[in-house]
């Protein structure tokens, strides 16, 4: 194994004490968890007093005012636990981080000691039924009356959905001026006409709550708008470069565990009076994926490199999204295979991981439009 560089003494101690909490706190009630559609509340909390949610805000509103690393290696740890579908790292990586940046003091007082101690879970309400990856074909919009915003229209595929006490809403304040009329709202899920949907019943992160939104004539003070009205567009763009890195480190930390349990089993089970291990196309297998996924991680650590260093691009942070959501799928693939028939049982982590790995390359900007990122920089 290449020695990683991106952490320090401090960082690796950061990571055994979240990956006891996982062992112990978490692992224990994951199954019930995924037959349940959701977790249960109260981990965000016990999450919350360990320091575990929004490690990156300031002393001032309860957090350690961490660089992202801690982030990194909270998802790591998620993700190599193979207890998917927390929701802490929309929560961590992407919702709190808009309202650190784009949000006023009022704002940050209200909403952000609350996110550190679970107290307050968010989501982020971006996809529409029509739209997908289509961030500017939304039609969400929140009209101006008065003091307030009168917001209407649906949202689907939103993580942390039924949890959910404070949702980004992306919508249009002027629905004529394409990107440039597009606003983030914050709205508090007691808002009269905001509604839940069903829990989503998806093919993996089962322990994930994953739901459709509805905004019906919910109004929201205008003190409630993110940033300035019509900058929502450009909010959305400076902050995927994040969560798609986020991605791409999940990815890296769900692909290096699941090739470990290969590789263990392999070495354990028989076949033709012998190991599996010992044939040469498993030894292939095995050598091309592990050489695959070393060049993987070496390029998504000196992403993470450079963003704590504030130099992490789009362009880069796409790569490593295309990178790492494709690596994942293949290596996982790979190693259902070479499980045969178990591979495919579900009380097998490799088919877990499996369901898991194909969201990867759809969530967060397709693998398409992160060719499309990459492709037109490369042809301008």
């Amino acid at each position: 194994m290449i020695p990683r560089t991106v952490y320090q003494e401090e960082h690796e101690l950061f990571r055994r004490n979240v990956r006891r909490f996982l062992e112990e706190e978490v692992a224990p009630h994951h199954d019930a968890w995924e037959k349940s559609g959701q977790v249960d509340r109260e981990i965000w909390r016990k999450a919350g007093a360990q320091g575990y949610l929004v490690p990156q805000a300031p002393e001032a509103y309860g957090g350690a005012a961490a660089d992202f690393r801690y982030n990194a290696i909270i998802d790591e740890e998620v993700s190599r636990s193979g207890c998917t579908g927390l929701g802490w790292g929309v929560h961590s990586d992407i919702c709190v981080p808009y309202l650190m940046r784009y949000g006023n003091e009022e704002q940050k007082e209200k909403y952000v000691p609350g996110c550190v101690t679970g107290d307050i879970v968010m989501a982020i309400a971006m996809t529409e039924p029509g739209t997908g990856s289509d961030l500017q074909g939304i039609r969400t919009t929140a009209v101006a009356d008065g003091d307030e915003y009168v917001i209407n229209g649906s949202k689907t595929f939103i993580t942390n959905g039924q949890h959910a006490d404070l949702v980004i809403v992306v919508c249009k304040t002027d629905p004529d001026a394409g990107a440039a009329g597009t606003s983030l709202l914050l709205v508090e899920a007691d808002r009269a006409g905001f509604e839940r949907g069903r829990n989503l019943d998806k093919v993996g992160l089962k322990a994930q709550d994953t739901s459709e939104l509805f905004f019906n004539e919910v109004r929201v003070p205008r003190e409630n708008l993110l940033g300035e009205e019509g900058k929502g567009f450009v909010y959305l763009m400076q902050e995927l470069p994040q969560e798609r890195l986020s991605i791409a480190i999940m990815a890296m930390a769900a692909s290096r565990e699941i090739l470990s349990q290969t590789i263990a089993y392999v070495k354990e089970r028989n076949a033709f009076g012998r190991p599996i291990a010992t044939f040469q196309n498993t030894q292939f297998k095995l050598a091309e994926m592990d050489t695959e996924l070393t060049a993987a991680e070496v390029f998504v650590d000196r992403c993470l490199e450079l963003l704590v260093e504030c130099k992490l691009d789009t362009v880069t942070a796409s790569k490593a999204k295309l990178l790492g959501s494709e690596v994942q799928c293949r290596i996982v693939d790979e190693c259902v295979q070479l499980h045969g028939g178990y591979g495919f049982m579900w009380e097998y982590p490799v088919a877990r991981a499996f369901a898991d790995s194909r969201v990867q390359r759809i969530y967060g900007g397709t693998s398409e439009v992160m060719k499309l990122i990459i492709g037109r920089t490369l042809t301008a």
